[in-house]
């Protein structure tokens, strides 16, 4: 089984019983995203070098590796993610396809991109993914690269996103990435989320 794999034997460590469900991906596209969590700040944040390369992990239909593409034309972005419904449909959108720098990948694509990464963005996946996967993130960064993690705030009172009994409170997601061999370097709250980086 792939590391990658949302399988129930697999999902050790995750605190959403379920992985997300194509059916609810409009969600993902719901502009109002934007003006709780900035696609031009989360750009900042990750601070990827010039001419660098991007793993969006867990992707979904694309919402912020398209934004991304955009923002930073001089990157590579790859939008990754285990379940093949979310990639086509960020690939049937216009603005994907005018976007040179951006790319897809699947769990059979990723292991060409070991050691290969400067930036990870996982934007509400910590709460969802197992520990195999989260450990298995470390691996595609390249020596000096980092991983930029975004997700919903268990603390916060929220008009979306899952329960707060499936999430992690910011102090909760730095104890977790810690245990799982990360170091927590700076953070920031979000009106719905938190965000760490680590490496």
């Amino acid at each position: 089984m792939s590391p990658y794999s949302h399988e129930p034997d697999e999902r050790h460590g995750a605190r959403q019983p379920k992985r997300f469900d194509p059916e609810r991906a409009a969600r993902l596209d719901n502009p109002a995203r934007f003006e709780y969590l900035p696609p031009k700040e989360v750009a900042e944040m990750l601070d990827i070098p010039a001419g660098g390369t991007l793993l969006d992990f867990g992707t979904g239909t694309g919402t912020y590796a398209i934004e991304i593409a955009r923002l930073r034309p001089d990157v590579e972005v790859i939008a990754f993610d285990e379940q093949p419904e979310m990639l086509e449909l960020m690939r049937a959108k216009p603005a994907a396809a005018e976007l040179a720098n951006l790319k897809s990948a699947l769990p059979s694509d990723i292991a060409a991109y070991k050691g290969k990464i400067d930036r990870v963005l996982a934007l509400n996946v910590l709460h969802e993914v197992g520990d195999e996967a989260l450990q298995s993130l470390k691996s595609l960064l390249k020596d000096g690269g980092a991983t930029l993690f975004i997700d919903w705030n268990a603390e916060a009172e929220r008009p979306e996103g899952p329960p707060a009994d499936h999430l992690y409170s910011p102090a909760e997601g730095r104890q977790r990435l810690e245990q799982m061999g990360f170091t927590a370097r700076r953070g920031k709250l979000f009106p719905y989320h938190y965000s760490i980086l680590a490496d």
